[in-house]
């Protein structure tokens, strides 16, 4: 006899997504025929297959728009993936012949219940122990404390995305503005209002007290690197240009185990449930056989 053919890992995020597993599972399938490309009457070439099932590319194609990536390649692999996930689960629903059995609850769809139950069946809900949360809050100290803070103002010079040329001069006069500022920082209120495109002139161009994620990404992950003191640089948003001045920095105090205690059983609970459905579907794997994911995702390297 040869040699057994080792299991491929489905790779799938539960615990990044917020979502349950059965709306990840269902929450970008969509039916609509018109959409994807088309072959001039040819039906849609297919690659990849879940047993007998093909999967084609006009399916992928339509599924990609929920998987945004760098790359093209990585945008398809992970919308290919999605869609095997998902045919692997509609096929053991069908074999289970749950959907005699299902009662869809509120809006959901048939094929939505059928999973709903088929992994309310075959994954357990395990909760972590106090012992099990303690030892990861002993283990992981430097996640649990409040939030950092900064307290900024800025400066916005602003440019619309696509207005190239508004964008150079408006990083040109933000690097002015800073260099005179280094000279005579008093003149940082008067050059608000003479020349900020944000509401915030109105209060001297004070943003107050900001947390991450309260801003723009991009604008978030630059201020949070800066030091308290006038930015040497100017940051760059989808806004245009900010003249940014941090006045403060507070680092949180350290949270107390009861004040992330259900934080850290969530997370946990997460975690295993997660491991045994990448081991459910393994299984599933098995039964039904998944060709061209692997020369789908070849592409991505």
């Amino acid at each position: 006899m040869g040699e057994s053919k080792p299991r491929r890992e489905l790779p799938i995020t539960v615990i990044d997504s917020g979502k349950s597993v059965t709306e990840e599972a269902h929450a970008h399938h969509h039916d609509h025929a018109d959409e994807g490309p088309r072959s001039l009457g040819q039906a849609a070439p297919s690659w990849l297959f879940v047993g007998d099932v093909a999967i084609s590319e006009a399916e992928i194609a339509r599924e990609m728009q929920f998987h945004r990536a760098m790359t093209p390649e990585r945008s398809r692999a992970d919308a290919a993936r999605a869609l095997v996930v998902r045919e692997l689960l509609r096929q053991e629903t069908a074999r289970l012949g749950l959907q005699e059995a299902v009662q869809p609850v509120g809006g959901e769809a048939v094929e939505e219940a059928c999973i709903r139950v088929l992994l309310e069946q075959e994954i357990e809900n395990r909760v972590p122990t106090e012992d099990d949360c303690r030892r990861y809050y002993a283990q992981n100290p430097e996640r649990f404390h409040a939030p950092d803070r900064i307290r900024v103002r800025h400066i916005l010079l602003g440019a619309a995305v696509d207005d190239v040329g508004g964008r150079f001069a408006a990083r040109e006069q933000a690097e002015k503005l800073i260099a005179e500022l280094k000279a005579q920082p008093h003149l940082f209120a008067d050059f608000v209002m003479r020349h900020s495109d944000c509401p915030s002139k109105d209060e001297g161009g004070e943003l107050g007290w900001l947390e991450r994620g309260q801003t723009t990404p991009e604008f978030d992950r630059q201020v949070f690197r800066l030091r308290v003191g006038l930015a040497a640089f100017p940051v760059e948003s989808r806004w245009g240009y900010h003249v940014v001045s941090v006045d403060a920095i507070e680092s949180g105090e350290e949270l107390a185990f009861d004040q992330v205690r259900q934080r850290i059983s969530d997370y946990l609970e997460l975690q295993v449930r997660q491991r045994e459905l990448q081991q459910y579907l393994q299984g599933l794997q098995e039964r039904y056989e998944v060709r061209g994911l692997d020369a789908i995702e070849a592409e991505t390297a």
